[in-house]
């Protein structure tokens, strides 16, 4: 992502605070003077059920061709299923992913940053193995909820390399991994 769009960005994100600042998920199109019309979402906070709904709505919401569309990061993580549904969501409809300098991508934040078309990371993206309320393992939250659970095959279908699914599931829960710029570039998330 060039610098151009990476300040056209950041400008957006002044414009979406202003908009609900209890939100978690906000959609806006935006004209940028250089880029043209862009589409801007921004995911913040803790991603919970309701959140793909609410991203899917602001899409809806805003139909039309856009020069970029664009959604900043600064998630504390939280729902490994909603954030996958989240993810392959924003990469179907060609969103490129943005954590701000000023921002977090950590947990399950990581599976919306790697659904961008191209990625960019600025601030900080924090991994850990996910915990799950009905036992730490995929399997209790894939049963629980009825749903296909496959983080491996997702990041697989994001063009990820696996090295990444085994470096969070060697990290405990209640731990926090920052990745460094070589593990970055590594796992094809900057």
């Amino acid at each position: 992502m060039n610098s151009r769009l990476i300040r056209a960005a950041l400008l957006c994100t002044a414009a979406l605070g202003t908009a609900t600042a209890q939100a978690k998920v906000e959609v806006q199109a935006v004209q940028h003077k250089s880029i043209g019309r862009m589409l801007v979402a921004k995911v913040s906070e803790d991603i919970a059920p309701g959140d793909y709904e609410a991203l899917l709505q602001g899409i809806k919401d805003n139909p039309g061709q856009y020069a970029q569309k664009v959604v900043l990061l600064d998630s504390i993580g939280g729902g490994v299923q909603e954030a996958i549904r989240m993810g392959r969501l924003l990469h179907e409809t060609g969103f490129s992913t943005l954590v701000p300098s000023t921002g977090v991508c950590q947990g399950s934040c990581v599976y919306l940053l790697a659904a961008g078309r191209a990625r960019t990371v600025r601030g900080y993206v924090g991994i850990h193995r996910p915990y799950y309320p009905g036992g730490d393992s995929a399997r209790a939250e894939s049963a629980a909820n009825g749903v296909r659970y496959n983080p491996a095959a997702y990041l697989q279908e994001m063009s990820i390399p696996s090295g990444l699914v085994a470096q969070m599931h060697s990290i405990d829960p209640q731990r926090m991994h920052v990745l460094s710029p070589e593990e970055l570039a590594r796992y094809r998330l900057n």
